[in-house]
């Protein structure tokens, strides 16, 4: 799913939720005098494409707001449910009520997942029988051809594990990326200065074009609109903490002793903010990413393989695998946001940068915003 020709056959999956993303903005900005929250739209944007990724576009409005609520729902509650793993049999009984609204959220997921599934499945078969293929692979057609080893037998993966796979799926890429969106769509407000140099570059790259997409073959001519990102996962990373990793050896590390089976983490919010390794850690400053012209990307390695100042990702070989694919798409829906809406705050509110803990980091106060329509176009 994560293949660069994968991700690339969902070109125009992206393309109609930001159809979806610029309407509802417009239609809201035009029926409230004031400013709009902009945290939700962005959520249920890109929830709206990993359903699509997921499932194909076989899901419709009221069954992808469905899945959002109970998805939400998991998340939210996550820490409440989280006790229920410790000696099941003991917290059966002294948590009963919350076993109950657990258990209950899970069959609301399997049936609001299995039809979809079973959708596929058909779909799958009706086209196997017709020798035809589609140009887009949905998650779930990978997870149907997936055979499972075991006692010297081959399976396929049972209904219950096809919900929790994609389940997952759909959590991996929905708030981190949305919450990264937020952040850096509220410096961007904040600092008017920086929006307009974006809005300069996105129209020297589109020439004489004055179309109302920033298409994604635009997005390489752009070297200032991805240090605007980079910028924004340094100082705002979605995660403060990697997850959580166990040490297989004794290990002495700067002095420390890290005894074996130890459960470790890694600080990365402070790791993009240590004033040793970046200059005036706590300013935006997505300059630092360009080069001494300030023209062109320098190299930089989110990877870490060669050296680790940031990993908004994590590092190594337990990086987040879909890392590109967050790239892109904070790249692609956040030139367009800029391209189509003048950003603004809203009079008299001032840009509260302050942090809260959910799923993600977030704003403790959400962007609060006015927007106007930047383009007229036919």
């Amino acid at each position: 799913m994560l293949h660069p020709s994968r991700v690339k056959s969902f070109s125009g999956a992206r393309k109609r939720v930001l159809g979806i993303l610029v309407d509802k903005l417009k239609s809201d900005s035009e029926s409230s005098s004031s400013g709009i929250r902009v945290a939700h739209h962005f959520q249920y944007a890109m929830f709206c494409l990993l359903v699509c990724m997921c499932f194909g576009d076989t899901a419709d409005e009221k069954q992808i707001r469905e899945i959002e609520e109970f998805q939400r729902r998991l998340i939210v509650d996550g820490r409440r449910f989280a006790i229920l793993n410790f000696w099941p049999s003991i917290t059966k009984i002294l948590f009963n009520k919350r076993w109950k609204e657990f258990l209950q959220l899970i069959r609301d997921r399997e049936a609001a997942l299995i039809p979809l599934i079973t959708g596929r499945r058909k779909a799958k078969q009706e086209r196997s029988s017709k020798a035809k293929e589609e140009s887009t692979v949905p998650y779930i057609d990978t997870l149907l051809d997936l055979q499972i080893s075991e006692e010297n037998t081959h399976r396929n993966l049972h209904e219950r594990e096809l919900v929790s796979l994609c389940s997952e799926f759909l959590t991996g890429g929905t708030d981190t990326t949305s919450t990264a969106l937020q952040w850096i769509m509220a410096n961007l407000v904040k600092y008017p200065r920086i929006q307009d140099r974006v809005v300069g570059e996105i129209r020297d790259a589109m020439g004489d074009k004055q179309e109302r997409e920033v298409k994604e073959e635009d997005l390489q001519k752009l070297p200032y609109l991805k240090a605007v990102i980079l910028e924004g996962l340094r100082l705002h990373p979605p995660g403060h903490f990697v997850l959580p990793h166990v040490v297989t050896n004794d290990v002495v590390l700067e002095g420390y002793s890290v005894p074996k089976s130890s459960t470790i983490n890694f600080m990365v919010a402070e790791m993009g903010r240590d004033p040793r390794v970046w200059e005036d850690p706590m300013a935006f400053k997505p300059e630092r990413f360009l080069n001494s012209e300030g023209s062109e990307l320098e190299a930089f390695d989110i990877t870490g393989r060669k050296e680790i100042k940031m990993m908004p990702f994590g590092a190594g070989r337990r990086i987040c695998p879909g890392y590109n694919l967050a790239l892109l798409h904070l790249e692609y829906f956040l030139a367009n946001l800029i391209w189509n809406f003048e950003w603004k705050v809203e009079n008299g509110v001032h840009v509260d940068l302050s942090e809260k803990q959910e799923f993600t980091v977030v704003m403790k106060t959400p962007l609060q915003a006015q927007i106007a329509p930047r383009l007229q176009i036919s």
